[in-house]
């Protein structure tokens, strides 16, 4: 898919790979993150509320119950991505101070999403007609009726002389469309498209370096990407995602241009860095370690120069979930399972094939690799000097920035060792209301309409015990929960398995009747022991 003319510019045609087949890998694990999750099967829970990650829909739908919060991961469904980062430009990119810096530099930018299809099937019913089902067994085989995904691709190419001078737009929308596929059993198959509208801005601005620049010339490239389609406030999720970009991410590149890391760039450029502001997406350094000419700006929140792990045989669209338990639990579905599996999507039926006929020392590789083994600071150090404090989180009205700030270069990564020093998930405390919350406060979990994850929306209402307030990386905050009325809560509290929530997504304790935790030997109202006692 070539981009369609810009409005302020001529119209290019797409240019040569400028790299962009090297992140190829990661970048479809991202866009095919959570396409289908174990167990592959359509009947399945997680399966009937997908595509979570990077999800753009029309602005009026999203914005119903009030503006998007903005955040670096693209988690929640928004109407828009903003990338800002900084790069160098010219021959040797950076060789060369003064207005000739950006002599045939140029920025390729190319936007990758998923466009929702909609499988229909259909049988032949005795008056000749065609009726929709939601299933139907013919010859053998399943047809299930089911949302499936085109993946589409659009590409800019704009000298970055052009950029200086002003914003350019393209259109990036996909068309719909409609196919009817009527094989010899009788069984019609139609797929419907409806049409994305969508747009890409692109702008630079030459920025200021700090000290130890040298002779680089540096810019700050924004690129921002908008849903224009249209969607009533009102209509179900699966509706306005047939209108909506899935898993959008955009690729960064170009001639004579070079790229500074957002999460750890030199010191002449942290404090410009620092003033990037990113919205639902965040670009890091991609390709081999060591090289800077390419960008991924994703949905989840990467580390510089992402890889896919070389043991890992195939995508099984869960990149967070660890290959060998999803392989293994894959091979333990029953024959039904795996028949409705089948006929759930092609690709999960790829998975089946690969999982099924995966020669043992596969298995084995999978089981475990260490990468690389390196004592700590602590060790290394006879007197370590003092770590300057960890800045405070960033409120939502707060920009958000795609660096750190100067005062947070000198501390620790949050990747590194002593990066979360000052941190404590089983002391620290949010107020959420008004009211202090922190491990044993007791809560009421609502999660938000918009942008929660499926099986936070079957917990909706009920009752439960904070086990800690937890700091991301992107200084957002989650409160770790048990269920009250859990049997195994005890025991999920034991190993750590919990269920997270936003402060805004819980209601604490005298704002909605609920009774204080149970006293360590206290019964509960229904009679069972409480299942933790702080």
């Amino acid at each position: 898919m070539t981009s369609a003319p810009a409005r302020a510019g001529s119209r290019r045609e797409r240019p040569a790979d400028p790299g962009f087949a090297r992140l190829r890998a990661v970048a479809d694990a991202v866009l095919y993150e959570g396409y289908l999750l174990y167990p592959y099967r359509r009947s399945s829970p997680k399966n009937r509320v997908r595509w979570q990650f990077g999800v753009l829909a029309p602005r009026e739908w999203v914005e119903a119950d009030g503006p998007v919060v903005p955040q670096l991961a693209g988690s929640a469904e928004s109407w828009r991505q903003q990338t800002e980062c900084l790069f160098t430009a010219g021959a040797g990119a950076g060789a060369g101070p003064g207005a000739d810096a950006d002599a045939g530099a140029v920025v390729h930018v190319r936007v990758r999403y998923l466009q929702v299809q909609r499988k229909q099937v259909e049988r032949l019913a005795d008056d000749g007609r065609y009726v929709p089902v939601e299933s139907l067994e013919s010859g053998g085989r399943v047809h299930l009726s089911v949302d499936e995904a085109v993946p589409r691709e659009a590409d800019l190419v704009v000298p970055v002389a052009e950029l200086l001078c002003g914003e350019r737009e393209f259109d990036i929308g996909a068309p719909g469309g409609e196919e009817t596929v009527t094989p010899a059993d009788g069984v019609r198959v139609v797929r419907t498209r409806e049409p994305v509208q969508a747009r890409t801005t692109v702008r630079a601005w030459r920025v200021e370096p700090g000290p130890g620049a040298g002779s680089r010339t540096a810019f700050r490239l924004r690129v921002r990407t908008e849903n224009t389609g249209q969607a009533a406030p009102g209509i179900p999720r699966e509706e306005a995602l047939r209108r909506s970009l899935i898993a959008a991410h955009t690729f960064l590149g170009g001639a004579a241009v070079e790229f500074v890391s957002p999460v750890d760039p030199p010191a002449w450029a942290a404090r410009a860095a620092a003033g990037c502001r990113n919205l639902h997406t965040f670009p890091v350094l991609a390709g081999a370690p060591g090289t800077r000419d390419l960008m991924l700006s994703s949905p989840i929140i990467l580390p510089d120069h992402p890889q896919v792990a070389p043991e890992s045989p195939g995508d099984l669209h869960d990149a967070a979930e660890i290959d060998e338990i999803l392989s293994l639990r894959t091979l333990l579905l029953t024959d039904e399972e795996k028949r409705e599996a089948r006929a759930t999507d092609p690709r999960a039926a790829a998975i089946l094939d690969r999982v099924e006929t995966m020669p043992p020392e596969v298995f084995g590789r999978l089981h475990g690799a260490i990468r690389s083994l390196r004592p700590s600071q602590r060790q290394r150090s006879v007197s370590p000097s003092p770590r300057p404090p960890l800045p405070e989180p960033p409120s939502p009205e707060t920009p958000l920035a795609g660096g750190p700030s100067p005062e947070a270069a000198a501390a620790a990564p949050w990747w590194r060792e002593g990066g979360d020093e000052g941190l404590s998930p089983a002391t620290d405390e949010v107020v959420v209301d008004g009211v202090p919350v922190a491990r044993g406060s007791t809560v009421r979990l609502r999660p938000r309409r918009r942008g929660a994850d499926a099986q936070d929306m079957f917990l909706d209402g009920r009752a439960a015990r904070v086990e800690g307030v937890f700091h991301d990386v992107d200084g957002s905050v989650h409160l770790a929960v048990t269920l009250l009325d859990d049997p195994a809560a005890e025991l999920h509290g034991w190993y750590g398995r919990f269920h997270y929530f936003r402060p805004d997504e819980v209601l604490p304790r005298g704002r909605d009747g609920l009774r204080p935790p149970a006293a360590p030997g206290e019964d509960r109202p229904d009679g069972r022991p409480p299942a933790v006692d702080a």
